[in-house]
This record gives structure tokens, sequence and C-alpha cells, in this order.
């Protein structure tokens, strides 16, 4: 098997201490590494130096899928549970994920607030519950959804934070991280300067957490999750001299749809990894991501070389760069 197919090539040693536990009260200061990929030159900038990166005709296409409070705590026979929504199924019954995992059993009842939640089926692993009206129970009792290596417990801040400030459709269990730089103010900038800005909608499934298990990443499959790109988006898309993707997200709904190879909205799982060739995107906003992840692979399809992306994160360890979803940013073009 080649190297590049290798899960264990895509690893790196990570200084935990990096792994950002809070996020940026002013977003667009966070840290910017501009990686160039002609030559590899590297440039260590904060983020509202975007700005002098793009030019007049340039395409910026963000992710307006909004975070849902997916993590809802109840009580199971007097004990603390948790469950993690997933997927609607209908207005009174949809999928998630107990934990612990080993209470959940048909016909258990699960009690948060004033509301019963009953787990209907248990099929492959899954929770199937039922609801009168679960979205209110969300909308009241739930947590906003923050990833595992965030040690602590989501606050109200987080509903402001973990969320982009153009989010607007909500679907999402996780954030499209590399929106959460922007401001309001900064994307007006952008536009002022004659930059195209687009949105397209994918809402982020729990696989984007979902571990590699196969040493071959050929193997690994990636869960579908929903996508739309609206007409306009198409049309400016179209009309523009380089495209810009602000995140993974976004990256591999404009790759799915390709030019209208694929439909505008629907499903799609397509999984980047080295040796993919890009046929829409010509410049990537990402964060800094785990070792052997899938946005690390899909960044480093992009860069061309995993070698060069692991000179650039020891690099930002060494500059004490903040890491994955509330960290730092990359430029790549």
């Amino acid at each position: 098997m080649e190297r590049i197919f290798d899960l264990d090539y895509y690893n790196y040693e990570i200084d935990e201490s990096l792994i950002a536990q809070e996020p940026l009260k002013e977003r667009d200061l966070s840290k910017l590494m501009v990686v160039h990929r002609s030559d590899f030159r590297i440039e260590h900038r904060i983020f509202r130096d975007l700005i002098n990166y793009l030019k007049k005709g340039d395409c910026l296409v963000l992710n307006n899928s909004k975070v849902i409070k997916a993590r809802l705590i109840g009580y199971l026979n007097g004990k603390e549970v948790e469950i993690f929504f997933t997927r609607a199924i209908s207005d009174n019954e949809f999928e998630g994920i107990g934990r612990p995992l080993k209470k959940f059993k048909k016909g258990s009842v699960i009690e948060v607030g004033e509301y019963k939640i009953l787990v209907k089926e248990v099929l492959r692993g899954k929770r199937i519950y039922f609801c009168e009206n679960y979205i209110q129970v969300f909308e009241k009792y739930g947590q906003i959804p923050l990833p595992q290596y965030i040690k602590r417990k989501p606050t109200k801040e987080d509903e402001i934070f973990y969320q982009t400030v153009y989010a607007q459709k909500e679907g999402s269990v996780a954030a499209p991280t590399a929106g959460l730089h922007f401001t309001e103010k900064l994307i007006e900038d952008i536009k002022n300067l004659g930059v195209n800005v687009c949105y397209i909608t994918l809402h982020v499934g729990i696989g984007t957490f979902k571990p590699i298990l196969e040493k071959d990443i050929r193997k690994h499959q990636m869960d579908y999750e929903y996508y739309e790109i609206p007409d306009e988006t198409v049309e400016i898309i179209k009309s523009s001299k380089r495209i810009i993707a602000v995140g993974t997200t976004t990256t591999r709904t404009l790759e799915f749809w390709n030019f209208d190879e694929n439909p505008r909205k629907g499903w799609t799982n397509l999984f980047i990894y080295p040796s993919y060739k890009f046929k829409v995107i010509d410049a990537l906003i990402t964060n800094f991501h785990p070792p052997k992840s899938t946005p690390l692979l899909l960044v480093s399809a992009f860069i061309g070389d995993f070698e060069k992306v692991k000179y650039a994160y020891m690099l930002a360890q060494q500059m004490k760069y903040r890491f994955y979803s509330y960290g730092d940013a990359m430029f790549i073009i």
C-alpha cells in the first residue's frame, strides 16, 4: 500500500495545551497562517488581515448552517444520562446516541424537565426516540454540542461563539469552524473590496468527529450530510475569477456539486483525501485539525503533500497557534 493511503502516515504530535478550550471574544483577532502552495512560503498574520489577500472578482463561499442545541441531559431511573440528537425522522421521532449506551434499552423513558422521551427502537446500535414536539424540548433544555476535546461543559457564551455570525439554517450538530473567525464588519469590508460573498448550506453531522478506522484510508466512508447550493450562489461562482472556500464543509459541498455535475441540493458523503484532484475551489480557509482526521486529509490533498502540512503544523505549535474548533486559522492559496 502506498504511503499516502496509509492512515498512520497522517499522524503528528500535538501539544494538548494548544487545543483551544475557549473562544476568542474578538473573532477576527485569531492568528492566520497564510500558506502559498506555489513555493510553500508561509506568512503569519491575524485573521482580519485576510482582506489583504483578496481581490476584486474573487468569490468567498461560506456555509450558513446553524448549530442546533443537540445535547440533552435527562434522567433515567434517577441517574443522569445524555441524548445526542443526530437526525430527525418525523415531528415526533428522532434518532440519537444515548450515553451511557448500555442504559438505553427499548422501552426506557428519559425524563427531561416536564417532558418524557421514550426509547422506541434500538437498531444496530442506533436509538430511535419518541417525544411529542421534541424540537421544543431541545430548544428549552438542549445544550450546544461542543466537541469532546473541549474539556468543559457548554455555557450560554458558546451559544454565541460556537456559531458563525451568518448562521441561518438550523441543522448542524457541529459548527463549520473556519467561519467562526468572521465578523459582520469584516464581511462587509470584504464585499466593499469587490469580492463576491455567497453561501451554501451543509448540515454538519456527527460524522465530522467519526474516526477513520481503516488503515487504508480509501476504505473509509463518510456519513451522508444534507446540502443546498442556491441558484444565486451558482451564478456568482460561475462568474467569479477565484473560488475561495471557507472550511472543509464548504469545500466538500462545492467539489461534490462540481459545476452542476451533481444536483444543487441533496445528500453527499464525498470523502476528499490525497490523490484527489480539485475541480472547483482555488483557495481554502480552514482551522488546524486533529491527527488522522478527515479534515486533515482534505487539507493534505489541497496542499498536495502531508509532509508540508506536518511542517506547517509544527511551526504553528512553535508559535503557539491555537488548535481545533475554537483555534486559529490557515489560508491556503
